[in-house]
């Protein structure tokens, strides 16, 4: 009995939308692995690669300006469960993909079927992000430590879902793997659907849509800030990287193929996993329980900085190598896994941020204008990934990351 009575109110509610959140993550980690390589066996191009996940981020940008609205409008487990259906749709539609088609009649399919699968994501990730600020318990860091544990697992299971969507490519194929991932998630969509508990609120007919935009300066020039961050990301992580792996690793056989598809899954898996572990873990890094709000804040400028210098020198070393060698290699996985630490610390600190600079009352609205802008940043980052390396190789494409992040370390230091 006293165990219950010290349990925090709201818990059992942030606990089912974690793990619907986790579902969805899971299967759109899949989905990206599933599309990148699927295509790139298919001969697309950089460039035709970028353009598949275009749509997919733009809708996010639109999504995330309208969800604030619509969580507030008609509550936050509404979101959620139209997030997971469309998501499950989008799976069922991507099974129609038809081998024979001409490429630009495939592109744009893929185009419009992402564009629903970033509706999806979210719709979903407002909806569990938002859920943080208004079930976590008040005070002693709790807010630091809870949206640092869902963000983390988050990714964590993220990393794990490109690890499935390799795996599955290389044993089932694309079409079964995208129809069993459907019939999963349909059925966690019921489950939750059935048992979520109360917490969470129901929405209110006076919200207004103009209230998306924020007033709060802290809030927009972490928005803003934020973008940049996730560009510096994106801009290799979409489509640079795993083609430079693939052209490393790959014989051009079907087994080598395989093979290479199972190694830059596993890699991009591990990546994400790592990030969303050491995400988890920021609040305990950073001693964020005892530090004020101030400190914190001038954190973000401090890590963006000292994440701004690691594209610029991988991006250099590519330069001077010239072409794929296998001490280049071993490098990149190195300094990208530095990167994706200290990139943890950066977003950990934002999604912290943004909670703490909000209202309890205009969350939805606020969250969902931060992530448009998240969503900003990895649309600019996905087009810079194939544009870059296309026009310059690797080290273009690692040197546009590196000036992204040192756009993020100008736009966020005027926080401090």
């Amino acid at each position: 009995m006293d165990q219950t009575a010290q349990r925090p109110e709201g818990l059992a509610a942030y606990i089912a939308v974690t793990a619907a959140y986790w579902a969805f993550m899971l299967t759109d980690g899949a989905l990206r692995m599933l599309v990148l390589l699927h295509f790139h066996t298919l001969g697309f191009s950089p460039i035709q690669l970028a353009y598949l996940f275009l749509l997919y981020e733009f809708m996010g940008m639109v999504t995330n300006l309208a969800a604030g609205w619509i969580a507030a409008r008609f509550g936050l487990t509404f979101t959620l469960y139209v997030g997971l259906g469309i998501q499950v749709a989008a799976l069922l539609a991507l099974s129609l993909l038809d081998p024979g088609w001409a490429i630009g009649l495939s592109v744009l399919f893929v185009m419009a079927v992402q564009g629903a699968s970033g509706v999806a994501k979210d719709l979903s990730k407002m909806s569990a992000k938002s859920a943080v600020k208004i079930l976590a318990p008040e005070g002693d860091g709790a807010l630091f430590k809870w949206v640092a544990l869902l963000t983390g697992s988050k990714n964590a299971v993220k990393g794990l879902g490109f690890l499935l969507g390799a795996a599955l490519l290389a044993g089932f194929g694309f079409t079964t793997s995208v129809l069993g991932m459907a019939a999963i998630l349909a059925v966690i969509l019921v489950a939750v659907a059935v048992f979520m508990p109360g917490g969470l609120p129901q929405g209110k007919k006076g919200a207004k849509f103009s209230e998306v935009f924020s007033k709060d300066a802290r809030i927009n020039r972490l928005s803003a800030a934020r973008m940049f961050l996730f560009g510096a990301r994106d801009v290799w992580f979409v489509v640079g990287i795993p083609i430079y792996f693939y052209a490393v690793l790959s014989d051009g056989t079907e087994a080598g193929n395989r093979a290479a598809f199972f190694q830059i899954g596993t890699f991009m898996a591990l990546w994400i996993i790592g990030y969303g572990f050491v995400q988890g873990m920021a609040p305990k890094l950073l001693g964020g329980k005892d530090k004020p709000l101030s400190e914190i804040t001038r954190l973000a400028a401090v890590w963006v900085g000292v994440l701004a210098l690691i594209p610029l020198a991988l991006a250099t070393l590519a330069f001077v190598a010239g072409a794929p060698q296998g001490w280049l290699t071993v490098t990149l996985v190195a300094g990208l896994l530095l990167f994706g630490f200290v990139f943890a610390v950066n977003s950990a600190v934002h999604s912290y941020l943004i909670l703490a600079f909000t209202q309890a009352e205009r969350v939805t609205m606020d969250v969902g204008f931060y992530y448009m802008s998240n969503a900003a940043g990895r649309l600019l980052g996905t087009l810079l990934s194939g544009v870059s390396y296309q026009v310059g190789g690797l080290p273009l494409c690692l040197g546009t990351a590196g000036i992204m992040a040192v756009l993020s370390f100008v736009t966020v230091r005027k926080l401090a």
